[in-house]
């Protein structure tokens, strides 16, 4: 028997991780998987919802308690968020994972060494920072230059060493910006490129806040949430010790993107698109990376779309209420 818990189950990935456990049947049955996250509008029947927050004393030692199997943690002050709450984005993005880890190797040792846990960490490209290559290759060092970029990279390194330990098998995906996004607008810096897909095909005028020039790497919701179940099956001697991968997707420019909607949705969506200069998002996506060569998560058999406008399709097809 399978026990899951995921970690940020209320989000939008958290949502669509369950809804693929549940319908795959992943793990078995649903009674097997708890979701943890501060507040959930609902939940899929048979699941166990645990409500709380991860900086309240003694949360994170009792969710360990339990000693689920596999671990998804995908909780996390997002990308602007935590450039402008420092304190909030280092307590959740950092000290919780500390907090994490060293209640899960209490649970090894009192275990006698029994208790090893799968850990899937729903990490980030922005672990990595500008000059960039023209595309990322699997060696490339991480510099972050935001302190998102800085916690999630630290947060690595620790899932690494508590792994090289003994006390967890633990590996983390670096996942590419998720688009299309359902539902509103988040505070994350990149939120835009969800929304200048969506908000034309509800109908609704978007933002553009960047130069039609900036190029970013990009993966479906769906893609996502393929990566962390194929994660959690993956044979963990083959990373050899490095247990960070930069995930699959499709590298393309705003205006790439544009065009790919106006490909779907035609120029209509396309005219509802307003550029609006906003330095201070500017900034921060100038500092992440463009695109890469992830030839070691590919080799392990995970995958993504082929192009964006394949991305906008799958939205259509998951997501769209239109």
């Amino acid at each position: 028997m399978t026990q899951v818990l995921i970690i940020g189950a209320a989000g939008m990935l958290g949502q669509k991780l369950t809804r693929r456990i549940l319908t795959e049947n992943t793990f078995g049955p649903a009674d097997r998987l708890t979701l943890f996250d501060r507040a959930f509008s609902d939940t899929a029947p048979g699941v166990t919802p645990l409500t709380g927050d991860l900086t309240q004393p003694g949360m994170i030692q009792s969710l360990a308690a339990r000693r689920p199997d596999v671990i998804f943690h995908l909780a996390a002050i997002v990308s602007g968020q935590a450039e402008a709450e420092f304190d909030l984005g280092w307590n959740v993005n950092l000290m919780a994972m500390w907090d994490l880890l060293s209640a899960l190797r209490h649970e090894h040792e009192a275990s006698g060494g029994q208790y090893r846990p799968r850990l899937v960490f729903a990490s980030s490209i922005a672990v990595f920072g500008a000059p960039f290559p023209d595309r990322i290759e699997d060696d490339f060092l991480c510099a972050p230059l935001t302190s998102y970029g800085v916690q999630k990279a630290a947060s690595e390194l620790m899932i690494s060493d508590f792994s090289r330990k003994g006390f967890i098998d633990g590996l983390s995906l670096r996942l590419p910006t998720l688009c299309v996004r359902p539902g509103k607008a988040n505070l994350a810096a990149s939120s835009f490129f969800s929304g200048i897909i969506r908000e034309p095909l509800n109908g609704d005028c978007a933002v553009l806040p960047v130069p039609d020039t900036v190029r970013h790497w990009h993966a479906s919701p769906r893609a996502a949430a393929r990566f962390l179940t194929h994660a959690a099956a993956l044979d963990t001697d083959q990373l050899q010790g490095r247990n960070a991968l930069n995930m699959p997707g499709v590298s393309c420019t705003v205006a790439e993107q544009i065009e790919a909607l106006r490909n779907v949705g035609g120029q209509a969506a396309v005219d509802l698109i307003k550029p609006e200069p906003d330095a201070t998002i500017g900034n921060i996506v100038a500092g992440w990376p463009r695109d890469f060569i992830p030839e070691r998560a590919r080799a392990l058999g995970f995958e993504a779309e082929g192009s964006f406008e394949e991305i906008i399709k799958t939205y259509l097809e998951d997501d769209f209420t239109g």
